[in-house]
């Protein structure tokens, strides 16, 4: 049965522990403006992206060299009329291997085509892993939103709910 679920996949010349670590550097090719732990089953951390998306996310599943899972416990969009709508979806990196490279399967669970967010969403996590977490795990560079592009809005953590 086909998903709508939004799905992108990566294949790099590097091992899966090596991409395995690069997925869990999550400052290293989404946001550096991340508060809490992003490396070890249970960590919960708070992503944000100026005063229009924030959300709370836990690591449901790490197998090494193999899956990582994040939860999103709560979200807020401020350009959605939904501004919940990644409530409960579940992030997925599936990594295996295909022909001596490393694959990396991309799925956003629950992120589907009737979501207000989907296409602006779309696009901006094909270009974080075609992109940015493929130049981390190739070059140890990645392009994460910086620190200086954002603005922590604790008050609207409160209000949402997001802490």
């Amino acid at each position: 049965m086909a998903t709508s679920d939004f799905t992108t996949t990566l294949m790099v010349d590097k091992t899966p522990k090596e991409v395995y670590d690069a997925i869990n550097d999550v400052r290293g090719w989404w946001s550096e403006n991340i508060e809490g732990g992003t490396e070890k089953l249970n960590d919960e951390y708070i992503y944000h992206y100026r005063d229009i998306h924030y959300c709370k996310i836990k690591l449901i599943e790490m197998i090494p060299g193999q899956k990582v899972v994040w939860q999103v416990l709560s979200n807020y969009f401020k350009f959605t009329e939904d501004k919940s709508e990644w409530n409960g979806t579940k992030v997925v990196f599936d990594i295996s291997q295909k022909d001596g490279k490393t694959v990396i399967k991309f799925t956003h669970e629950g992120l589907v085509p009737q979501y207000e967010c989907y296409e602006i969403c779309r696009e901006a996590w094909t270009n974080y892993i075609q992109e940015s977490l493929r130049d981390l795990i190739t070059t140890d560079k990645g392009h994460p939103n910086s620190k200086e592009d954002d603005s922590f809005d604790a008050q609207l953590v409160e209000k949402w709910n997001l802490a």
